[in-house]
């Protein structure tokens, strides 16, 4: 079993900055492809940046040139989040998917709450 474990959620003025961070509770050395989702009170779960272990990189329109996707390794990713609005409040969850010997399985963190308000 994988875990993902979130971090860095707050609450932030508009304009400001934070950086969310997921990291795997287990060693994997296989990546596919890491993400981050957010979902409002009353709203669809909605895809905010996603990064395949190719590199390629894909951002909701809201959030293009505001928020930014890294791995560290493929036990530890980020977004980074700029110029923050308050339409961003919403919880965050960090998804990967890992290879394993046959299969490619998907997990997901928690959800940490991310609030924009003056």
């Amino acid at each position: 079993q994988v875990q993902l474990v979130e971090s860095g959620g707050g609450l932030v003025q508009p304009g400001g900055s934070l950086r969310l961070s997921c990291e795997a509770s287990r060693t994997i050395f296989s990546i596919v492809s890491i993400g981050w989702y957010r979902q409002a009170p009353g709203k669809e779960r909605e895809l905010v940046a996603a990064r395949t272990s190719s590199g390629n990189t894909n951002y909701a329109d809201s959030v293009k040139g505001r928020f930014t996707i890294s791995i560290e390794t493929a036990n530890n990713f980020y977004l980074q989040m700029n110029s923050l609005k308050p339409e961003d409040t919403a919880v965050y969850y960090c998804n990967a998917h890992y290879s394993f010997p046959g299969a490619t399985r998907q997990f997901w963190g928690q959800g940490t709450q991310v609030t924009v308000s003056s």
